[in-house]
């Protein structure tokens, strides 16, 4: 193996356990969503801190590589790319952390709260994470086998979070008519939920910056669901 070669398989790593700091930080979330865990939210947010140092690093050394071997073609593809899916890695983190950020603040815990529980469970926020949960999985093996032909299955999960995001606003609109009590809530939840959404679209840009390191296509403000088989 040339040395450039081994600089490259270097940052590939660097990524992965980004990648899989990130993923166990939003398979927390959604386990310290569902049970009300504070203690889990509360490392999930001190977590946070070495996600940055892993999007620093990798960002670094990405800069470097480029500096000192001017990679073109492949090669130039994936650094470029792995710049990319660090940074958008971070912003996941970021998000799982907020979601940590509302447990921990959450005026009303969800284990106990059979009133918030029914809301939780019409507004499908579990089946939200699972999506999203398999949407980073299925984009980590993308990468590492190099293969694309699942792209347009990860990329149509979005729109299954899209339109879970949009009946969101029907159900707690008709949810706090009937219990005004509940608006500070509510809206923390909705927030909680845009969340979600975001996250579901940072997962597509991962995927994008995925088909353009292997297949050069450029899928950024195109119909990226003309790739679905």
């Amino acid at each position: 193996m040339k040395h450039t070669e081994k600089e490259l398989q270097t940052l590939k790593e660097e990524v992965s356990q980004m990648w899989k700091l990130v993923l166990s930080q939003l398979e927390k979330a959604k386990q310290a969503f569902l049970t009300g865990d504070v203690e889990l939210a509360r490392e999930i947010a001190s977590r946070e801190k070495r996600v940055d140092a892993f999007e620093l690093k990798i960002d670094s050394d990405c800069e470097n590589y480029i500096a000192l071997y001017s990679p073109v073609a492949v090669d130039l593809r994936l650094v470029l790319s792995l710049i990319k899916i660090s940074i958008t890695l971070e912003r996941i983190g970021d998000f799982s952390e907020s979601i940590a950020r509302y447990i921990i603040d959450s005026e009303k815990r969800i284990v106990g709260s059979g009133e918030l529980s029914t809301l939780f469970e019409d507004l499908q926020i579990e089946k939200m994470f699972d999506i999203l949960l398999s949407m980073l999985t299925d984009s980590f093996v993308a990468l590492e086998s190099e293969n694309t032909r699942i792209a347009g299955k990860i990329l149509s999960k979005d729109n299954e979070i899209d339109k879970l995001y949009h009946n969101s606003l029907d159900i707690l609109t008709n949810y706090l008519q009937q219990n005004p009590a509940f608006i500070r809530s509510g809206l923390k939840t909705f927030l909680l939920i845009r969340k979600l959404e975001r996250i579901g679209d940072h997962c597509s840009n991962i995927v994008e910056e995925i088909v353009f390191y292997v297949d050069a296509k450029v899928l950024k403000h195109s119909n990226s669901l003309e790739m679905k088989e």
